[in-house]
């Protein structure tokens, strides 16, 4: 039986093992794409996400909102839920959660879209 060779099984040179530059960047918008503007706290995004229904698509999508506007205040449409793939009912039930659970404040105008501010996370009760 020959001898195990130990060479035969190395990698050859650093650059086999890397991926192309193309494959380690993150990946950017595009000119004139929209993108999510952050930071975005990570307690607040936890909290939604523990929500029912599509809370955390709703909350991304007041999110987006904020970052177009660089407003805390900032209207809902329904346009904007589609992107997150709301449909306006989703949208209303997702607001009405947030704001029970704090995270948002909305003041709503018949035949308008819901005016959205968002709050910090409010912390929690100490045991």
């Amino acid at each position: 039986m020959p001898p195990f060779d130990l060479d035969r099984l190395r990698l050859k040179g650093n650059s086999a093992n890397r991926l192309p530059t193309s494959q380690r960047r993150i990946p950017r918008a595009s000119k004139g794409q929209r993108f999510l503007r952050g930071p975005i706290p990570l307690d607040w995004l936890s909290a939604a996400a523990e929500l029912p229904g599509k809370s955390l698509h709703v909350g991304i999508a007041v999110w987006l909102e904020a970052g177009l506007r660089n407003s805390a205040v900032v209207p809902l449409s329904n346009l904007t839920g589609r992107y997150f793939g709301l449909d306006r009912n989703a949208k209303y039930r997702g607001l009405d959660w947030l704001e029970q659970a704090g995270l948002i404040s909305v003041e709503r105008k018949l035949g308008r879209a819901p005016m959205v501010t968002i709050n910090a996370k409010p912390s929690d009760p100490v045991a």
